[in-house]
């Protein structure tokens, strides 16, 4: 028994791997060539990759929405779960990254789904909000530029269903938040969505220290 989440050494962490993650081979070599990157610590880890799978097959989403496409792997991991006439709107700006996220998506068999939009996802977003499709998804999952969260977060809200999740990442930001002489304006970004989540009346709301801080907020109905 423990009152609060365990400190995970590299043992610890390496031994959840060996015992809890299942990850499809096309997953683990997406993961490893990313790794390989100059900047692949905006890839998010295996675990909250299967965690987002397993939390859009519970609410047996049909329809999601991905800010932040990076190579691909989350979009990967939510895809696998969709059903076969599932959709995906994936949103980002660069054609370099998202072009090996393409060669897996198809390799795993589920690029038909992804909508691939390279476009500031702003755009994209009142985009389908101007198409009438408020209240049409299911699940979003907003991994970006932080200073932009909030207006992510309120359009992502908007388009979901009632009971539908909203996902955020990057919530604790490395410890950043909780530290008050840190005032980067991504930090002070996310200090003040973090803030503004914990009182919205409109969703149930749990953050979790998985990968760098993972939120999920349930649209009420």
């Amino acid at each position: 028994m423990s009152s609060r989440t365990i400190e995970m050494s590299d043992a610890l962490y390496a031994y959840m791997h060996r015992v809890s993650l299942r990850e499809s081979d096309v997953q683990r070599r997406l993961r490893e060539e990313t790794a390989a990157l100059e900047y692949s610590m905006m890839q998010i880890s295996p675990e909250q990759g299967q965690l987002m799978r397993m939390l859009t097959g519970l609410i047996g989403a049909r329809r999601a929405i991905e800010v932040g496409v990076f190579t691909g792997y989350s979009a990967l991991s939510v895809a696998l779960a969709l059903p076969e006439d599932g959709e995906l709107v994936a949103c980002d700006v660069s054609e370099e990254w998202t072009a090996i996220a393409r060669r897996y998506w198809a390799e795993a068999g589920v690029a038909e789904k992804i909508r691939l939009e390279l476009a500031p996802a702003t755009e994209t977003l009142d985009a389908l909000l101007a198409e009438g499709r408020a209240g049409d998804f299911d699940i979003a999952f907003i991994d970006a530029d932080k200073t932009s969260y909030d207006g992510y977060y309120e359009r992502c809200l908007e388009l979901l269903r009632p009971g539908g999740l909203v996902l955020i990442d990057n919530v604790l930001w490395g410890g950043a938040v909780a530290d008050e002489d840190n005032r980067s304006e991504d930090t002070l970004a996310l200090r003040a969505l973090n803030a503004k989540l914990h009182d919205d009346a409109r969703i149930e709301l749990c953050m979790l220290p998985v990968g760098d801080g993972l939120t999920l907020a349930r649209r009420r109905n």
